[in-house]
């Protein structure tokens, strides 16, 4: 993640939010908040298959700048985890985004994911 999207805190908060996530879906889970390059899907994509377990990986990529928010997952965790889901944890970040909330959005999807995506 930037540093500069989040304070110090707010990404401390994250890793723990994301770890936590991770014991209940058994998935890794990884955000990236900064500008996408070209097509905002094509790029969470690239980033996505750039992890050490893409198959066993949640990508969430937010572009603030853009206000675009993308949900790549791999091969085992689109067994676990449905388009659908996906779009309520995009609603779900993206309402508090709209009031300013990056770090809270963030928060509630990532556990929103951990949540939906469990075996």
């Amino acid at each position: 993640m930037p540093t500069t999207a989040l304070s110090a805190a707010e990404r401390a908060a994250l890793d723990v939010t994301i770890r936590t996530a991770e014991q209940r879906c058994r998935a890794e889970i990884s955000v990236f908040v900064g500008a996408a390059s070209g097509d905002p899907r094509d790029f969470a994509t690239s980033l996505h298959n750039t992890l050490v377990l893409p198959a066993r990986s949640i990508l969430i990529m937010v572009d603030p700048d853009r206000r675009v928010v993308e949900i790549v997952t791999g091969g085992h965790t689109r067994q676990l985890l449905t388009d659908d889901e996906s779009a309520q944890a995009v609603a779900a970040m993206t309402e508090r985004f709209a009031a300013g909330d990056l770090s809270g959005g963030l928060t509630r999807g990532i556990e929103l994911l951990g949540d939906l995506a469990k075996d």
